[in-house]
């Protein structure tokens, strides 16, 4: 049976960590981790699929990711540990929804990264070089571009290789130009053509129904791009004042992000010359490469297009640095959640980085890399395996609300008894929309998974003559709504209407009535489901131990040490020493 580390234990390795970001960084984090390849390819592909109605495509996206970040706030402020997302699940349910909930969480962020590169390679195929067209066959990466694909995988981890306050003002840095450039892009394109005929060309504003409008949240890459806001959650344990930095960080990037990526919609489908709408039969058939710098160029806009390729090296290489950093932050906490070796939960003391987690990941980045060599491809893969992580930040807020009502909160909504079960509905309709089969295939993806952890929970312990059935069954128990929903969920993916790629048996209508309905279920019984295991008793030993230790003008830490080291001399520095909540 595997163990969680005891509190000091726990504290040793996180005292490596340098609490240096504040609020400005933690949102450049965050924003950072938004804008990457999906500014300049998702308003193609969401077009692709919605046509214009791929506007609220956008908006429906920043609500469901709003209302889940929410919850995931309370918890990110309770715990400010690092890899905070692969943690809330252990401590609500124990070993096995914590061990699912990770996993899921763990595939969705790392297989971002090979995505950002794909993203670089595949605009430098559009430069005007002979070589360059060589590198993307129309489909996907060529030999010759997962190549140099690679070098830029090494460039990310390279830079996380070195000291968390270099990443900061790296990352700070890149943010302001990838924030900058597509502003920039969209009133541009906005001013050299603006036909608004295009929303009736084509089939009109919907002309693929209005189904497609929520297979584009699931698929085309919106859900991709507001994951981003778990950067700063994952970053927890280098917040200098997590209870009033990681609310404003979260929520801040997200809405920053929402207004930048409707604006690049909205200029996408406007600037789309009429006759190349009308000649390739509709808003699937535009077959950009380059999406943006193609447009750009058409209405002579060279100095665009170059800024563009430019910065399609920029913003994928940015969110690329950031996720290289906070999946080695998630790796070290599955390990101290018991599930993988000792060496991923190393830290170097001199820089602060869990170097043996970031090496981890690089190679696992390379596996996505070499199998999944298109964006699109990388981008279903992502957003389907995102959506199921989402689901255990509503269940745990509420279900250690339940477990442990007098742990402090730093942030906590009044509302939040009605948001987490919105949050649950909003999770699973999205997971419907990803349609089938690709929810089959992600979810035996979550499956794969489960070796390690039948190894570390059943395997080992045996292996050393221990017999782990009785502890065991308490974990089983509390994780059985998981194991169930993601079956269901699946089954309800197949049989549900065709224009989500099921069988037909359910009507269009209905079914998402039984969608929201299996949402509302589950989430009653995994809030129902959660007990006072191991994990969550070692966590609340850990934060009474920090608070007696807490010298009497210092700020509230969980296992970890400040420096002065961030973005100003009052940032997140509240005069009385207490944490305060905005919420």
């Amino acid at each position: 049976m595997s163990t969680t580390k005891t509190p000091s234990a726990e504290q040793g390795s996180h005292s490596n960590y340098r609490r240096s970001l504040g609020t400005i960084a933690l949102t450049a984090t965050g924003l950072g981790s938004i804008i990457g390849s999906g500014w300049l390819f998702g308003a193609e592909r969401a077009a692709a699929i919605a046509g214009p109605a791929a506007i609220l495509a956008w908006v429906i996206g920043a609500v469901v990711a709003l209302t889940i970040a929410l919850t995931y706030t309370e918890l990110g402020s309770m715990f400010p540990k690092a890899g905070g997302m692969v943690r809330y699940g252990q401590y609500s349910h124990g070993s096995l929804a914590g061990y699912l909930a990770a996993w899921a969480n763990w595939i969705a962020i790392v297989s971002v990264i090979p995505g950002e590169a794909t993203a670089s390679v595949q605009y430098m195929s559009s430069w005007d070089f002979g070589w360059t067209h060589a590198l993307y066959d129309g489909k996907e990466l060529t030999g010759t571009g997962v190549a140099l694909a690679s070098v830029l995988l090494i460039f990310y981890f390279f830079l996380n290789w070195f000291a968390i306050t270099l990443f900061a003002k790296t990352n700070t840095a890149i943010t302001v130009f990838k924030v900058v450039v597509p502003i920039l892009t969209a009133s541009a394109l906005m001013i050299a053509h603006f036909d608004t005929g295009n929303i009736k060309a084509a089939g009109g504003f919907t002309p693929n129904g209005w189904s497609s409008v929520f297979t584009a949240v699931a698929v085309s890459g919106i859900v991709w791009a507001y994951n981003g806001f778990q950067s700063p959650l994952n970053l927890a344990g280098e917040a200098r004042n997590p209870g009033r930095s990681l609310p404003k960080a979260v929520i801040g990037s997200i809405i920053i992000a929402l207004v930048i990526y409707v604006a690049l919609q909205i200029a996408f489908l406007m600037a789309v010359p009429g006759d190349k709408l009308a000649s390739a039969g509709g808003w699937a058939g535009l077959g950009y490469n380059s999406p943006l710098a193609d447009l750009a160029i058409a209405w002579g806009l060279n100095w665009l297009a170059m800024l563009l390729y430019a910065d399609a090296f920029i913003s994928p290489s940015g969110t690329g640095m950031i996720y290289a950093a906070t999946t080695s932050r998630m790796i070290h906490g599955v390990q101290e959640n018991g599930h993988l070796p000792g060496i991923f939960g190393k830290v170097d003391k001199k820089t602060g980085v869990p170097r043996p987690a970031l090496v981890l990941n690089l190679v696992i980045a390379f596996l996505f890399l070499a199998v999944f060599r298109g964006w699109g491809s990388l981008a279903e893969i992502v957003s389907v395996a995102t959506v199921i992580s989402y689901i255990t930040g509503p269940v745990a807020v509420m279900s250690l609300r339940r477990l442990s009502p007098g742990l402090k909160r730093p942030v906590q909504l009044k509302v939040m008894p009605v948001i987490a079960p919105i949050a649950m509905v909003f999770g699973s309709l999205v997971l419907y929309w990803g349609r089938w089969p690709l929810t089959g295939k992600v979810i035996l993806i979550m499956a794969v998974g489960l070796p390690v952890w039948a190894w570390y929970e059943i395997g080992k312990p045996l292996s050393q003559g221990r017999k782990p059935w009785a502890e065991l069954r308490p974990h089983l128990k509390a994780g059985a709504w998981m194991v169930a929903y993601l079956l269901v969920m699946a089954l309800v993916s197949y049989a549900g209407g065709k224009e989500f790629g099921g069988k037909g048996y359910l009507p269009e209508g209905p079914d998402l009535v039984v969608v929201v309905l299996i949402g509302l279920a589950f989430y009653f019984w995994g809030v129902r489901s959660s007990w006072r295991n191991p994990s969550l008793a070692a966590v609340e030993e850990e934060i009474r131990a920090a608070e007696q230790a807490e010298e009497p003008s210092g700020a509230v830490t969980v296992g970890a040490q400040r420096s002065g080291d961030g973005d100003g001399p009052d940032d997140d520095r509240p005069s009385d020493g207490k944490v305060r909540s905005d919420a």
